[in-house]
């Protein structure tokens, strides 16, 4: 084809795809371990509440989701006007830096961590300043790190609360004095909780009811991971009323469908037993799980926060791609961690589920286990 080409904005060099977990769908007689979703899958009659919803796909979806926030404001005790929602919390991930970073800005990133804050930053033309997260600290954020890099300039803080990979849950008292600090500065804080609600005490955690105390603090939330649907895409999130006007100013117009919109209201409003059950299930199951595969010789560590592991590997003598070959020649599917870094190459992420699965899983490992010393 002749001409010169179309150039695209120099923000986007070099700028790949994400790589994402739960692909086992891919292969058939695979169980996905790679993935952070319900254990229960969605509930039992979500067939018959996505065809509840077919009546009204005729006119356009309410573009102001009134209903929706409405329940969602009664469930989780935030006002209606403090409330946005998204096509998935990947939509506020890239809302968030539209919204409030101008080309050149500097966000603050700590890695490893989902890598949905760095493509979205970099597309909207901001600069990354990265606060690595060390194996020594347990992969804890240290308040006074983020202190010295936000004096370097940054100006948007992104956090995820369980993190996505190593599973830590920082505390809210430790958030707290971050977003503080971050709010006498001018600075916003993106604080991605869209898997903590498959945690027992969600309640004591979460930063939301916090969003008419801080006015630079957003908080995400999702039903991706809580009730297994990530084939149907919503999000939302909580914030001051003068952030969520901004950031509504960056979405797209009827971002989310009807049916989505009827589906969330029901879910949200009907079935939140189905997410606290998986979460105090996955709890007591994570106890059994890790005792069984450290009695087995695997590197599982302390029981973690959170229901999934971030485990390395080194002293199997094995990288992360190693063992997720050996798996799936088990019929299991892990998470290699190399994507989120060269420094992860040794690490796999793997999620809890209950007590059957586990087992066929601690099965694998073990069989894995004596392969490798045979």
């Amino acid at each position: 084809m002749e001409g010169r080409g179309i150039r695209a904005r120099r923000a986007l060099a070099g700028l790949g795809t994400t790589v994402h977990g739960g692909q086992a769908w891919r292969s058939e007689g695979v169980e996905d371990y790679s993935h952070n979703l319900n254990p229960f899958g969605p509930p039992d009659d979500i067939g018959e509440i996505m065809a509840s919803a077919a009546d009204d796909v005729w006119h356009y979806p309410d573009d102001s989701c009134a209903s929706l926030k409405s329940t969602i404001s009664r469930v989780f005790g935030v006002g209606e006007d403090n409330i946005m929602v998204g096509a998935g919390s990947s939509e506020l991930i890239r809302n968030f830096p539209n919204a409030f970073l101008e080309p050149g800005d500097k966000a603050l990133l700590h890695r490893p961590s989902f890598a949905e804050y760095e493509q979205q930053c970099r597309i909207a033309g901001a600069e990354i300043v990265w606060n690595d997260l060390l194996e020594e600290d347990g992969f804890r954020i240290d308040p006074e790190k983020v202190t010295a890099l936000i004096e370097g300039g940054a100006r948007a803080v992104y956090i995820c609360n369980p993190n996505n990979p190593t599973g830590r849950i920082e505390p809210r008292d430790k958030l707290v004095g971050i977003i503080r600090e971050c709010s006498d500065s001018g600075i916003p804080v993106f604080v991605d909780e869209t898997l903590l609600e498959l945690v027992p005490g969600y309640g004591d955690l979460t930063c939301s009811g916090l969003v008419d105390r801080y006015d630079n603090l957003v908080v995400a939330g999702s039903l991706t991971k809580s009730f297994a649907i990530p084939g149907i895409r919503i999000g939302f999130g909580f914030a001051s009323v003068s952030l969520v006007e901004e950031m509504d100013k960056v979405r797209m117009t009827w971002n989310i469908g009807q049916m989505e919109q009827t589906v969330a209201e029901v879910l949200i409003g009907e079935r939140m037993d189905h997410v606290h059950r998986a979460a105090e299930m996955m709890a007591a199951e994570s106890k059994v799980m890790n005792r069984r595969l450290n009695g087995i010789g695997f590197p599982a560590g302390e029981v973690s926060d959170s229901f999934f592991y971030f485990n390395q590997l080194g002293s199997l003598g094995i990288l992360g791609s190693e063992f997720k070959g050996m798996m799936l020649e088990r019929g299991i599917m892990v998470r290699d961690c190399a994507s989120f870094g060269e420094r992860m190459r040794g690490f796999v992420r793997y999620s809890v589920k209950d007590r059957e699965r586990n087992d066929r899983f601690a099965d694998a490992v073990e069989d894995t286990l004596k392969g490798l010393r045979a």
